[in-house]
């Protein structure tokens, strides 16, 4: 069990209640995917610290290893690209304990009792300010692989206009619920509803770059993995934002080329707090009153800070 907060009642097990299909997203892919006992599901509203997580979840499954391609090994189960039935007979074919990402609330999940589920939180705000660059670097090949496949199911997605900030990116981006991406606060609830399950853990961005080493331990402890071995340091070095950007080949999905810049526009700053300077005192009232309205205030304020404030 997490400890982000702690509940002496265990919350119902989500269901699934809907399907989500987008440029990005083909939920029903889950319906047809045959859980293992011991999967594991990285799950994120995205630009939260996904690729890192699934890096260390790489390297405390099999390694350490300094050639893991994890954004091979790893999918996006749930965007649409490349087709369910292509995705699905790889990830059956993997040997080793599987471990792919999704970025759905738990209502558009099929939900197994005995997978094991790590949810990355961070900050709105971050977040807004690395989907900027995200979008704004992606390329020709992004674009086409959205919006040119079969499949897609509603609007394509946008380019950004000409001139658009990071503050006006961010003031879109909020007004608007994650648009042109996929609702924010709705896939937060969702998660933080369930984190008192025993096979969901929280963990957040912020712990992760203030004790990485710790965040490590907690997460293979709840994955049943062991740390206690002369090879740690090196699955800890493997692990850091520096390495994993001079190694995005391996890290990043299809080693960042879609993205303008490669795997160093993917694995950008990694930092937080970009925004600080931007946002006026009054849109920082704005973002934090609604957090508090959307999430109520425990969970905003774990959204906000992370476990280790």
């Amino acid at each position: 069990m997490n400890d982000a907060t702690q509940s002496s009642e265990l919350p119902p097990t989500p269901e699934k209640t809907r399907e989500i299909q987008t440029n990005h997203f083909d939920s029903t892919i889950w319906n047809d995917f045959k859980f293992r006992d011991d999967d594991v599901i990285v799950s994120t509203y995205g630009k939260s610290g996904t690729t890192w997580t699934q890096q260390i979840i790489a390297q405390l499954l099999m390694g350490p290893d300094g050639e893991l391609e994890t954004g091979i090994i790893s999918p996006w189960m749930d965007l649409r690209v490349p087709p369910k039935e292509v995705k699905l007979a790889e990830i059956e074919a993997q040997q080793h304990r599987r471990f792919v990402k999704t970025h759905l609330p738990t209502d558009a999940l099929v939900f197994s009792e005995k997978a094991k589920y790590v949810y990355v939180g961070r900050d709105g705000r971050d977040v807004a300010w690395s989907l900027y660059n995200h979008h704004l670097k992606g390329n020709d090949g992004w674009y086409s692989a959205l919006n040119d496949t079969p499949g897609l199911v509603g609007p394509k997605f946008p380019r950004i206009e000409e001139g658009t900030d990071a503050h006006d990116y961010y003031t879109t981006w909020f007004e608007n619920d994650g648009h042109p991406f996929w609702p924010f606060w709705e896939n937060i609830r969702s998660w933080w509803a369930i984190r008192n399950l025993p096979n969901v853990m929280m963990i957040h961005f912020s712990d992760m770059k203030a004790d990485l080493e710790g965040e490590m331990r907690r997460i293979a402890d709840f994955l049943d993995v062991s740390h206690d071995h002369k090879d740690w340091p090196k699955l800890v070095e493997y692990c850091t934002f520096d390495w994993m950007k001079r190694h995005g080949d391996l890290t990043a999905p299809l080693g960042g080329a879609l993205w303008d810049g490669g795997s160093d526009s993917f694995l950008f700053k990694g930092v937080n707090r970009r925004w600080a300077d931007t946002l006026s005192a009054e849109e920082v009232a704005l973002y934090e009153s609604r957090a508090i309205e959307e999430l109520g205030e425990e969970c905003a304020n774990w959204l906000a800070n992370g476990r280790l404030i």
